[in-house]
């Protein structure tokens, strides 16, 4: 071949991989916007039940309801069987039937489920170790079924790029159903009328994940169980399993370490905290749908820089954004912890640091996103080590602080501040290791973060002056424009921006047009 007609032959594959980071921007662009526009929702919904499990059913009901939750959430993340991010890859494969996949992967999760159905049906103390397990508490153990089926219908719209899916269910239905519902079951019973509100909200959640897949997929119709398949389906997702298994315990390891050092009462003010914090954390578990689909059509096709740059791209954007919440919401932090009861204002120093541990943890997320498909064995070390020095320093803060004489309310914020450090180190490790596999610098952090947030800090501070009902109603609002302002004219370019500009609309991917089931990379 001349170099005339080689250097031809580039064009049309530089036009390609052009068009393709274009079509990528999109998708991910668009998935942004709903899932931003999904965050709104799921705050305005998830206030009311924050404000009436503070104030109608107190901090104890809500300590014995938190535990419950922690115990069966671990257990159906485990059914799950990593397949929230394990089943784009099967649908990736090459000649993989959708409806064969999608459904295999269902029944699995649900095999899983009714094991650990039966394990809490046996020993529901373990859900309520205070005691006190009448016949409600104990059938709470069949939630399995629905929080791994929902996380396994949500997985197969995100394929198809129905992000619209996971907003309905989890920003919509879910909070509003547990909000209605813990107003109306406050009138049947202040025992237990949070965990019933919760078995409504994932039945909910559940059928309104479900119609939309069958939708896409369609139902089992003739789809027939095959053992061989399945088998090597869990066996294969196991390490993503673990690691989603893993991440999950990091946000919840604080709760379980917290609850053997105090008493319900300051374990409910915690978690009250992390129910604040964590609205900001659903931004970029929200970005997870959309950015597997696109790593896992990236990888097979050996476009490893597309990849470091979607998950520097992506990481920016959700840094930016949970900063600027994260802000608003802990420079008041008092009042904000006050509207869900005067009782809990004790919390807004560990509310402080877990809004801070879920910006840093935005970069260990997104590239974890890429490292469960190239490096799935060492990024469950990391994971594990991340756990592991979670653990340690939550102890040893707690333990100093015992020693100092502080009040039991401050081994939550030494949790969090464990929480924080430990995440720091994950996001800093799985980080690097993701540039040194793809050949790409991964890197999320700007300059611009560093000015925005001074400023509004600064800004913002002057709203603490104020009485209570103008820091929340005046001071929050002022504080994240002066944040987005900053953002907007100091860090966000032209690629940014594409967040807040209309797209064309991006095509699904059809079933096993992937280059490869196996995506190229390390998978040791």
């Amino acid at each position: 071949m001349s170099q005339t007609d080689s250097a031809s032959a580039r064009v049309p594959d530089a036009a390609a991989d052009t068009a393709l980071a274009d079509a990528d921007a999109a998708a991910l662009a668009k998935g942004g916007r709903t899932n931003f526009f999904g965050f709104v929702l799921r705050l305005v919904a998830r206030l009311p039940f924050l404000y009436f499990a503070g104030r109608w059913y107190g901090p104890e009901a809500v300590g014995r309801f938190a535990f419950a939750v922690l115990v069966i959430e671990l257990v159906a993340q485990l059914a799950t069987l990593g397949l929230k991010r394990g089943l784009a890859e099967q649908l990736s494969a090459q000649g993989a039937d959708p409806r064969t996949a999608v459904w295999d992967g269902m029944f699995v999760a649900f095999l899983a489920s009714a094991a650990g159905s039966v394990l809490l049906l046996l020993l529901p103390q373990i859900m309520f170790p205070a005691g006190d397990i009448d016949s409600i508490d104990r059938w709470m153990a069949l939630l399995i079924f629905a929080i791994a089926g929902t996380d396994v219908a949500l997985a197969a719209c995100a394929y198809r790029y129905d992000i619209g899916a996971t907003v309905r269910a989890r920003s919509i239905v879910e909070p509003w159903a547990i909000s209605a519902a813990a107003f109306g079951f406050a009138f049947y019973s202040l025992r237990d009328g949070l965990i019933l509100s919760y078995a409504a909200a994932m039945i909910a959640t559940f059928f309104t994940a479900l119609i939309p897949m069958i939708r896409h997929y369609g139902g089992p119709g003739v789809w027939r169980p095959h053992p061989a398949q399945l088998i090597s389906l869990a066996r294969r997702n196991a390490p993503l399993a673990a690691a989603d298994a893993i991440e999950w315990g990091t946000r919840r390891l604080d709760l379980f370490i917290l609850g053997q050092f105090t008493s319900p009462a300051i374990y409910g003010i915690y978690y009250m905290a992390q129910q604040v914090a964590s609205l900001p954390q659903k931004l970029k578990t929200s970005f997870e749908p959309i950015l597997g689909p696109v790593i896992t059509r990236n990888l097979a096709e050996n476009r490893l820089a597309a990849v470091a740059a979607q998950v520097s791209q992506v990481g920016f954007w959700i840094i930016a954004a949970q900063a600027g919440i994260a802000l608003a919401l802990g420079i008041p932090g008092e009042a904000v912890m006050g509207l869900v009861g005067p009782q809990f204002v004790e919390g807004n120093v560990a509310l402080a640091f877990l809004l801070a541990a879920e910006v840093v943890a935005a970069t260990a997320v997104v590239s974890e996103a890429a490292l469960v498909y190239v490096a799935r064995h060492r990024n469950l070390l990391i994971s594990i080590a991340t756990l592991a020095l979670q653990a340690v320093l939550s102890v040893a803060l707690i333990l100093t602080a015992k020693s100092m004489g502080l009040p039991p309310i401050a081994y939550a914020g030494a949790v969090a501040l464990a929480l924080m450090l430990a995440l720091g180190f994950a996001s800093v490790v799985k980080a690097r290791l993701l540039a040194r596999i793809l050949g790409a610098p991964v890197n999320s952090l700007r300059w611009a973060l560093v000015w925005a947030t001074a400023g509004a800090t600064v800004l913002g501070w002057g709203a603490t002056q104020m009485p209570e009902w103008a820091e929340l109603l005046i001071g929050v609002p002022f504080i994240l424009g002066i944040y987005a302002w900053l953002i907007w004219t100091r860090g966000f370019g032209p690629a940014d921006r594409a967040l807040f500009r209309k797209q064309p609309k991006t095509a699904a991917p059809a079933s096993g047009t992937a280059a490869s089931a196996e995506p190229r990379g390390d998978l040791r």
